[in-house]
């Protein structure tokens, strides 16, 4: 995923939880703000499963916030 920060920036305040990975695959293909590859890969890596939350999406896919290239 190129737009990580972005990603994880739309899970934590706009995506509402609990969300299954159909529900967050169908939010995430109407962002204008993502391009075609992070769409096909946020399907392809995130776990079929019920999120309770922005964090447990993230844990899933493995994501960590990078900013200016420092791993946070």
């Amino acid at each position: 995923m190129q737009d990580t920060k972005g990603a994880i920036d739309h899970l934590r305040q706009h995506q509402t939880y609990p969300a299954t990975k159909d529900e967050l695959v169908k939010e995430c293909n109407e962002l204008s703000d993502f391009s075609k590859e992070d769409k096909e890969w946020f399907e392809k890596n995130l776990p079929e499963g019920n999120y309770k939350s922005a964090d447990d999406v993230i844990a899933a896919l493995g994501l960590e916030p990078s900013y200016g290239g420092v791993s946070m």
